[in-house]
């Protein structure tokens, strides 16, 4: 039962008593996993292009440009840095002051001139303890970079949002952030008429250190490339903020009698994308980003994903512009099927049977190109053929979560898999009369998942909405596209910083 405070918090937050009683209700019932066809492969899914394709794609990129196309790029940024310092809060919290050899700290020490905010930390440990970095790392004092690091007296990296960390520094000694570097690799791949949109979805508690930031950052990139940067911000809207719940399900309070709720993941971010006015939008998360003089492959690869988008999007018009007219014979009609099969990867009995009534429907979707990686290790969801509600398949990306890992036909095709999701993926997002989709239309809401947590030293179970380019973007069109592995270069750990990409 909600009491006064409660309907009165919920409106607060935008969120109806309707809305609040669905999001309690999955906590009882669960989300149900999907039915795969198979993982995603070069053979059934994934587009492999050669150098010629590739060529041909950039070129219908630029001349998008030069036809005065607009593209804009979104990048979430909300997430704090805490989790690349683990290491570092592990061991700054223990009694130790010298590193055990071979640990993460311990190869930190070593390469003490190869981090990229060095100059940032020596006047932290000045500040602090009156020697350089150099100077603790000889005396063995390896707790003490860490803390200096990590705290709030220090460089208060632990806190800090990854946008706003120094990620490279470059041989006349200037640095930039991974927000100067999402500035200047979006001009390089979307600037056109002299100008760029780039969107940064920002938490609440780090909105006016991104502004303090941008204040000096954009002015600085438009001076080196002659771009006009249009930088705007947007955060997480309450109203997708999802209920805790006691183990029971109830809905879990804090000890004023409050109920806890908690931001509902990076899905919730769809409402921010469908805020943007914007026809193409590339999105991109704020740690895959390297310095200038790596950047050839990515920016390449930019390129061939936005012209993959627009040469589907070419025919994708056309082919809805024949089923509109109802001009079309069993030629036509097979030509469309073999492009949405062969192309879009789409399989339905309506399909098979030609239905022009639905092949119309199914065209006319928001687009997405997502670019895939070969599976060498790293972490990320992955690209599938899976099972819509209607019966169709289609091409999805999946996490774990949404995959019934104790079924071994399930284990089987995930064993199978050879690519995984980078999230590097670019979108068209107006319909075939131009207008904006409202994406939130284009959700599935069964593709969110439960989590435990805790606050406080009470156990809770936290609601996930589907993430922003899985469940969200599911009744989306999708093109999976082979992209290298040199596009892909996150940084996770503050010692990713130190891999040879970020040098």
């Amino acid at each position: 039962m909600l009491s006064n405070n409660d309907l009165e918090n919920l409106s607060h937050r935008g969120i109806t008593p309707e809305q609040f009683n669905a999001r309690m209700q999955r906590f009882a019932t669960g989300f149900p996993y999907l039915r795969l066809k198979g993982s995603a492969r070069p053979e059934e899914g994934i587009h492999v292009l050669d150098e010629a394709e590739q060529d041909s794609a950039i070129a219908r990129w630029q001349r998008f440009l030069a036809d005065g196309g607009r593209a804009a790029k979104f990048v979430p940024a909300s997430g704090a840095a805490s989790r690349m310092f683990k290491s570092l809060f592990s061991f700054a919290e223990g009694n130790e002051q010298t590193a055990p050899a071979g640990s993460p700290v311990a190869e930190l020490v070593d390469k003490l001139d190869s981090l990229p905010f060095r100059a940032e930390l020596d006047a932290a440990a000045v500040r602090m303890y009156d020697m350089d970095a150099a100077a603790l790392a000889a005396a063995g004092r390896h707790r003490d970079i860490a803390t200096a690091i990590i705290s709030p007296e220090g460089m208060n990296y632990g806190a800090l949002p990854k946008a706003l960390l120094t990620f490279h520094r470059y041989s006349d000694g200037h640095t930039r952030t991974s927000l100067e570097e999402q500035l200047y690799e979006g001009v390089q791949t979307v600037a056109a008429d002299g100008r760029i949109d780039i969107h940064f979805t920002v938490s609440a508690d780090h909105h006016k250190l991104f502004e303090q930031k941008l204040a000096s950052a954009v002015p600085a990139a438009e001076a080196e490339t002659g771009i006009k940067i249009n930088v705007s911000l947007s955060e997480q809207k309450p109203s997708t903020d999802t209920p805790a719940a006691n183990i029971d399900g109830t809905p879990f309070r804090n000890d004023a009698g409050e109920i806890v709720f908690r931001p509902g993941g990076h899905g919730a971010l769809i409402e921010n994308l469908n805020d943007l006015d914007a026809t193409v939008v590339f999105i991109k998360n704020i740690d895959n980003v390297v310095p200038e003089g790596r950047r050839a492959d990515t920016l390449r690869h930019k390129k061939v994903l936005g012209g993959v988008l627009m040469q589907v999007h070419d025919s994708i018009s056309h082919y809805a512009d024949i089923l509109s007219s109802g001009q079309f014979g069993p030629a036509e009609l097979a030509e469309i099927a073999d492009f949405m099969h062969d192309t879009l990867c789409i399989s339905a009995p309506e399909l098979d049977a030609a239905d022009p009534e639905y092949m119309l429907a199914k065209l006319d979707r928001p687009l997405r190109v997502c670019g895939m990686v070969r599976n060498e290790g790293e972490p990320g969801g992955g690209p599938y053929i899976a099972y819509n509600r209607d019966g169709s398949t289609s091409p999805q990306i999946l996490e774990s979560t949404q995959i019934d890992t104790s079924d071994p036909e399930a284990a089987a095709m995930m064993a199978k898999a050879t690519h995984f999701n980078p999230v590097d993926l670019v979108c068209y997002v107006r319909d075939l009369d131009g207008e904006p989709y409202d994406l939130r239309e284009y959700v599935d809401p069964d593709t969110g998942f439960i989590s435990s947590k805790s606050l406080a030293g009470r156990e809770l179970r936290a609601l996930e909405l589907p993430g922003l380019w899985n469940g969200a973007m599911s009744d989306w069109n999708t093109v999976f596209v082979e992209v290298p592995a040199t596009t892909f270069n996150p940084v996770k750990t503050v010692n990713d910083l130190l891999r040879p990409a970020h040098q």
